[in-house]
């Protein structure tokens, strides 16, 4: 469904539910917690696999990081 047709529903709906108050309560509780669950640290499916192509073509140029020790990790991780 495209972006257009989602939108085509959503205000036909919309145009049911302005109608009931009872059903806008339902709706203004509902909107409040699908905006409360959203994530900013989430990404899409193809750019999570596009950003490992990326670090493994990087690796295979020899830009990669090599650590012998937890600590040499840690202290890499908490120079970012």
């Amino acid at each position: 469904m495209t972006a257009s047709e989602l939108n085509a529903e959503i205000l036909r709906n919309m145009s049911i539910v302005v109608t009931d108050e009872s059903l806008m309560k339902q709706l203004a509780k509902y909107l409040r917690k699908l905006v409360a669950k959203k994530d900013d640290t989430l990404m899409a499916e193809d750019e999570f696999f596009n950003k490992i192509d990326q670090a493994k073509k990087s690796i295979e140029q020899g830009q990669g990081h090599r650590f012998s020790t937890v600590e040499e990790l840690d202290s890499y991780i908490k120079s970012l």
